[in-house]
């Protein structure tokens, strides 16, 4: 039974009072054309500390974002109060698109990965010569994830003065990776960072290495204006102590690059790794792959690469140097 005629008027309708005396609900969200650019510079307790125009704004996600992750090198799209003033909080209302994503699990069987940082151009692997000894594993692991996520790797070699760099630097020279290679007393003069810097330029760059290492050491080097707490090794487990806790992007102090800060690490997982994309960091051997039986690991006694380095079409160190890359997820970092 129809409770109205066909063409009610207003009057005729009855509508139910909102007992919350709010607004109902909608599934339209504002577009917020109106916001402005930000860069994530880091991220503390569920407050994020964006760069607006030349102004630190403190800001925290809005709703729609939902579980949308936001990390530091984001850019982002602010609303609200942009005025930088204190207790004042703006709203993150849309993530921009990312050139890239540096990420890793907390080991190989670790289904979870995490985000790193975004829109970084290069990874500077950070490892120290002695006090800790150096592990390669770690080192050959950040190196696929730095293939992986289109980034270009530096090693960065500290405590010069405490161990020669010719045996590590050795065994990734096939890899052609470029190096800068410090020592305490050239980072107390300031050499060393210069060195960095000219590395570093017109670049967004991620620093990572494990605890000890020097790494926020080279960082305050680099950024003199600002200091972050520093540790110490410890004597009987040869280890590092974590004294930062959360990435931070820092400008040079010439305005033409950025430096991003990460915690330690004491593992670096690549379950996330789909190891096919790894060849795609050797363009001379990358070729080679097309008389590869599918599903190829580039590991295995078909494989087509082992005849094309034998017809003298690449240096074999580099299918060497792959093959190790290429294991390095089924070993573990210490070994």
């Amino acid at each position: 039974m129809r409770r109205y005629g066909k063409n009610p008027d207003e009057d005729d309708i009855r509508v139910r009072p909102n007992r919350k005396g709010n607004r109902p609900r909608t599934n339209i969200r504002p577009k917020h054309e109106d916001a402005t650019e930000g860069f994530v510079l880091t991220i503390d307790r569920g407050r994020l500390t964006c760069l607006v125009d030349d102004r630190k704004v403190v800001a925290m996600k809005a709703r729609e974002l939902g579980r949308k992750g936001v990390v530091v090198g984001d850019r982002v799209a602010v609303v609200g109060d942009l005025s930088g003033a204190k207790d004042t909080l703006a709203r993150i209302v849309r993530v921009e698109e990312r050139s890239s994503v540096l990420r890793r699990t907390a080991d190989d069987d670790d289904p979870f990965e995490r985000v790193v940082v975004a829109n970084a151009d290069q990874l500077a692997i950070v490892t120290a010569l002695a006090d800790p000894e150096p592990r390669p594993r770690l080192i050959d692991r950040c190196l696929v994830a730095a293939f992986d996520a289109g980034l270009e790797p530096l090693l960065v070699l500290t405590k010069s003065d405490l161990a020669s760099p010719d045996k590590l630097l050795e065994s990734y020279g096939a890899l052609g990776v470029r190096y800068v290679v410090t020592s305490r007393e050239e980072l107390a003069d300031g050499g060393a960072a210069d060195r960095v810097r000219e590395q570093l330029a017109d670049r967004i760059t991620a620093f990572v290495g494990h605890s000890g290492v020097g790494k926020t050491t080279l960082v305050n080097a680099l950024v003199p204006d600002r200091q972050r707490a520093t540790g110490h090794v410890n004597a009987v487990t040869g280890r590092g102590r974590h004294t930062t806790t959360s990435a931070l992007a820092l400008p040079l102090p010439t305005g033409s690059g950025w430096v991003i800060d990460t915690p330690g690490v004491r593992s670096f997982g690549l379950n996330h790794i789909d190891p096919s994309r790894v060849i795609h960091a050797f363009p001379d051997l990358e070729p080679g792959t097309e008389g590869c039986p599918r599903a190829c690991s580039h590991d295995e006694p078909d494989c087509a690469l082992d005849a094309w380095v034998t017809d003298g079409h690449a240096d074999p160190q580099r299918l060497y140097s792959l093959r190790r890359l290429l294991s390095t997820r089924e070993r573990r970092e210490g070994d």
